[in-house]
């Protein structure tokens, strides 16, 4: 028995109650006066938030909103490791009734829809094969306060995202065991969160033939600890490459349906123009449509904060992380002079083709003044971020080159 199971041995065993009623303790005018504000300089839009450390299991964070509790990481939690510390990962949900406590020895995940009805228990899947692979969690609506023209959503700037190392098992074993039906078509996907009106539950489906790859997993672990609450305890799904809003936290039910998925999580809400990049002219209201999925490449410059002053130096040295969406780091490009001239960076250890993956350049300071630092992202199915952002009006999506500008004195 590794550490991990002996850990969530324990934690059956005793009934552990994860959180209890302290999730609202956190109000936004209490982590003002505790923790200051964090300055975000978004353009037209809010440049201050509440940051706050009072959430269960969470370091200080960006709030976003309390309940339900939509927390950002800060950027420089990004320069530490290419993996996101459990206790400053994003959390991002949509229904107020969240769970704030777990019975470990009363759980159950349910499959349905198969030849066989199914329940386990966290113990039975803990006997089960495991899978493990490094991976980024995005917000669909990551980087949304950074879209010209404004548009509504919460308004996150770059946190809305975290890398971990996801272990768990992989859902084709609990789809054969159950057995597929001829006809099935989907795999929908449910969790313990609740909304309080008569309106459709937060639940996501993905086709069979995807939902069998084999990489798609029913995650226990994170970073080799058990999933934090906030974060979806005790199990939540993890589809590597594509947005956070398939991951479905605190997964409770799975099942297997013969058809489209009508709910309104999939055929209304987080659907992007059936366009190249998910653009439009800004302004566009309507378009064809079609529900979001694959992540983009992208990069930041996390060794560096936008707008700071530095002393001269005749080479800066700059570092980042990139990710190449549902594809691997081939190559990252750094600029001083806003994109003017490339270099290629140093990259870092390969993690996986899901996971973020550091880079690090040195590069030419020739005078004293504004420079504007950028990098570049080109992944290993050849795309690159461009250089001007796409516009939709979800927010969904964001994908440039991210400018950093600093103050050589």
């Amino acid at each position: 028995m590794d550490r991990f199971d002996s850990m969530l041995a324990r934690t059956i065993a005793r009934r552990r109650l994860l959180v209890g009623g302290a999730l609202g303790v956190a109000t936004a005018s209490a982590a003002l006066a505790q923790d200051g504000l964090v300055r975000l300089a978004m353009k037209g839009g809010p440049d201050q938030r509440p940051l706050s450390g009072d959430f269960p299991g969470k370091g200080t964070m960006i709030v976003q909103r309390n309940r339900p509790p939509l927390l950002e990481t800060p950027m420089d939690v990004f320069d530490k490791n290419v993996f996101t510390p459990n206790d400053r990962f994003f959390v991002r949900w949509h229904w107020a009734d969240i769970p704030t406590d777990v019975d470990a020895t009363k759980f159950r995940l349910s499959v349905t829809g198969g030849r066989r009805p199914l329940s386990f228990s966290l113990p039975d899947l803990l006997k089960l094969p495991r899978i493990s692979y490094a991976a980024v969690n995005q917000c669909s609506g990551n980087s949304r306060g950074f879209f010209q023209p404004r548009v509504p959503g919460a308004q996150w700037a770059h946190g809305a995202m975290g890398n971990a190392l996801w272990e768990g098992v992989a859902l084709k074993t609990l789809l054969e065991a159950a057995g597929i039906e001829r006809g099935a078509s989907a795999v929908r996907f449910g969790g313990l969160d609740k909304p309080l009106t008569d309106v459709d539950a937060f639940e996501k489906s993905l086709a069979l033939p995807h939902a069998m790859d084999g990489e798609v997993m029913v995650a226990f672990a994170m970073n080799g600890e058990q999933l934090p609450l906030l974060n979806g305890f005790p199990l939540r799904l993890i589809v590597p490459g594509w947005y956070s809003t398939y991951w479905v936290k605190a997964l409770n039910h799975i099942a297997l349906i013969d058809g489209p998925d009508e709910n309104y999580w999939m055929a209304k809400a987080y659907q992007i123009p059936a366009t190249p990049g998910a653009n439009v002219p800004p302004g566009t209201e309507t378009f064809p449509k079609t529900p979001i999925s694959a992540m983009n490449a992208r990069s930041w410059i996390t060794n560096v904060e936008p707008g700071a002053r530095l002393a001269y130096r005749p080479r800066l040295p700059v570092g980042g992380i990139a990710m190449g969406g549902d594809k691997g780091v081939k190559r990252v490009e750094v600029s001083a002079d806003g994109g003017a001239s490339w270099q290629d960076a140093t990259l870092g250890p390969d993690e996986g083709r899901y996971s973020f993956r550091r880079f690090a350049s040195a590069l030419p300071i020739r005078v004293r003044g504004p420079m504007t630092l950028m990098s570049r992202c080109t992944n290993s199915d050849g795309a690159v971020q461009p250089m001007a952002a796409n516009w939709n009006p979800g927010g969904y999506m964001r994908n440039c080159v991210e400018a950093c500008p600093v103050m050589i004195v």
